[in-house]
């Protein structure tokens, strides 16, 4: 089957900037841009590598998930949840018509809804790093809902532990990473933390600005699916989440 991915510029001014920016990050925390390449070549010849007994984890099967995935998100209002999402978040964001994307552990609050059941049904994705709380990134796996898995420097065991329950569901991959090399369909949207991030691929499918709805987000306080963390990096992370959005130009 033939198909296409009609995504924005990477080379557009506001990609660049997305983008430009996680080196100010890795700067800002002392990271070294030579681990987070290192995480995503690995995780994708991980990939690569059990693509015989999950064929969407190969190549062809990564860039299907993502048209697959693409043809969905524009097509109504989409409600990102962060970390500090809440279950009046998720009822408002299902009278009002949005599908839902979860950043990560946020997928957690799906089960306490008034609509669980609605709630499931309407998520389209989780951007995740791996270090949500597992059982609930499990639920999604057996419910089939694609993944967008991130690798950096400092994650490779969180996304090993995933891709190993991952595999026993053949869960839909796409892969992002936070480097300027050219990885095969391995992807680079710009942003940082998950929430931020899950801003910056939805733009990079082609989203209307206008379309995306942020619920639990906050920069003053962690959320409490957020995965375990040092409080005080993480309040600093949240800075930068704040940085990225203002960049995206999407409101908290």
């Amino acid at each position: 089957m033939r198909f296409s991915i009609p995504r924005r510029d990477v080379t557009s001014a506001l990609d660049s900037r997305l983008v430009q920016i996680q080196d100010d990050i890795r700067s800002d925390f002392g990271w070294r841009l030579q681990d987070d390449l290192d995480s995503a070549k690995d995780l994708l010849w991980y990939c690569e590598s059990k693509s015989k007994l999950v064929p969407s984890w190969s190549q062809n099967g990564r860039r299907q998930t993502t048209f697959e995935l693409q043809n969905t998100l524009n097509f109504s209002p989409l409600t990102i949840l962060g970390a500090a999402a809440e279950p009046e978040d998720i009822n408002d964001a299902i009278v009002e018509g949005h599908r839902l994307i979860a950043a990560d552990g946020a997928v957690g609050v799906l089960n306490e809804s008034e609509y669980p059941g609605i709630a499931w049904d309407s998520l389209l994705c989780i951007v995740s790093d791996g270090d949500g709380e597992m059982a609930d990134l499990m639920k999604a796996a057996q419910k089939g809902i694609p993944f967008v898995l991130h690798a950096h420097g400092d994650n490779v065991k969180q996304w090993i532990e995933l891709l190993e329950v991952l595999i026993l569901h053949n869960t839909p991959l796409i892969l992002t990473h936070q480097t300027p090399e050219k990885l095969q369909e391995m992807h680079n949207p710009g942003g940082f933390t998950d929430g931020d991030r899950a801003v910056c691929f939805v733009l990079s499918q082609n989203v209307a600005i206008e379309q995306i709805h942020l619920r639990g987000f906050r920069t003053d306080s962690i959320g409490r699916w957020t995965g375990r963390t040092n409080p005080e990096r993480k309040m600093r992370k949240l800075e930068w989440m704040r940085r990225v959005l203002d960049i995206a130009g999407v409101k908290m």
